[in-house]
Formats: C-alpha cells, sequence, structure tokens
C-alpha cells in the first residue's frame, strides 16, 4: 500500500539548510554536512539510502528545491534522488510557476494546483511504492500541516547551523509515534508515524 512518506535531512538544531541558502549556496553556509550521511555513507546510511530508494515510487518537491536540483551544479547522470544511486523516479514539482526552461526536463512534471494536489497525482502514480516528500522545509511542512504525510523520516545530521531554513518553525503541536531508529557514524536516522 502506498505510503506518503517525508524524508528530510535536519540539523541538531533543527533546520533543513543552513543561513544563506539559495542557486549559488544550495544548503546555505556550512549545510553541506546534513547530506554527509548520504554523500559519504556508511555500511547503515548507505543501507538506509538504497531501502529508501528502492521503495520510493513518485517524488515530490518545491519550486526553490528543484531550481536548485535543476542548475548546471544540480543533479546529473552520477548524483540525484538517491546520492550517487542517481535513481530516476517520476518527480513532481510544486510550484505556482513552472520555469520556462527546464535543464531535466524528462524527469519532471509541474504541479501548479497545490500540494494535496501534488499528493493526490503521486499516489495515483505510485503503483504501491512510497511517495516521498524530499524538501525543502516549506513543502513538507504544508503537506504536514494539510494532514497529507503517513511518515516522518529525519536524517539528523550532527551538526549546528544556527540558523537557516526551519523544518517546524511554528507548527501546530502534535504527537508522533517512532517505529525506528537506526544510527550511523553520519546521523541518527528516525522514522515516525504519523497518526
Amino acid at each position: 500500500m502506498t505510503k506518503v512518506v517525508a524524508d528530510i535531512s535536519v540539523s541538531l538544531d533543527g533546520f533543513v539548510t543552513g543561513p544563506d541558502a539559495g542557486l549559488e549556496l544550495g544548503l546555505g553556509r556550512g549545510g553541506e554536512g546534513l547530506h554527509t550521511w548520504a554523500l559519504q555513507p556508511d555500511a547503515i546510511d548507505r543501507a538506509v539510502l538504497e531501502e529508501s530508494v528502492a521503495a520510493t515510487g513518485v517524488v515530490i518537491m518545491g519550486r526553490r528545491l528543484f531550481d536548485i536540483i535543476d542548475a548546471p551544479g544540480g543533479w546529473n547522470d552520477e548524483m540525484g534522488y538517491g546520492a550517487d544511486l542517481a535513481a530516476e523516479p517520476p518527480v513532481l514539482v510544486v510550484t505556482r510557476n513552472p520555469p520556462e526552461k527546464v535543464r531535466l526536463a524528462d524527469r519532471m512534471t509541474f504541479v501548479v494546483d497545490g500540494i494535496a494536489s501534488a499528493v493526490s497525482k503521486g499516489v495515483a502514480m505510485a503503483e504501491d511504492r512510497d511517495v516521498v516528500i524530499m524538501g525543502g522545509g516549506e513543502t513538507i511542512r504544508r503537506a504536514f500541516e494539510a494532514g497529507l504525510v503517513d511518515e516522518l523520516r529525519l536524517h539528523l545530521s550532527p551538526v549546528l547551523l544556527g540558523g537557516g531554513t526551519p523544518l517546524f518553525d511554528g507548527a501546530a503541536p502534535r504527537a508522533l509515534r517512532q517505529i525506528h531508529v537506526r544510527v550511523s557514524g553520519h546521523a541518527t536516522h528516525l522514522t515516525y508515524r504519523v497518526d
């Protein structure tokens, strides 16, 4: 059965990017440490990555994240969804304004009518595999607040960023049920059921 999974790396102080994130500095100042687990994985990180990629039927992302991965220094044949696994599941990009030029056009579909529509389309396309909302933080927040997320996977990286894009700034109080924890040398991989 298809699950909607919000999956993102986060710093110990709750940020998914460092300060000054944008096209030039995708993850912001200091933010590259968020993805050490995926880019320089140990055996546990590698297993987490491979299991997640194998279970993914569709990926959803927001426009800001898309602009970074579609930029010349973004995804390519060697680096993409799943880091160096470079998997190519269908990707739905939530945006009000699709770009005129897209480098990765063969992998992307633009959804202009919001996160709920993107999730609905993703579930229809996923063929009983997971629909993974990979970010950015605002896209995950919106899906979470709309009650669209079944599972939250956090890759807690041992970095303090001191600022940047918070994951759940201003979120309504909510209890989650922890269902899985894996600890590697680079991150603590946490999985929560959203009731």
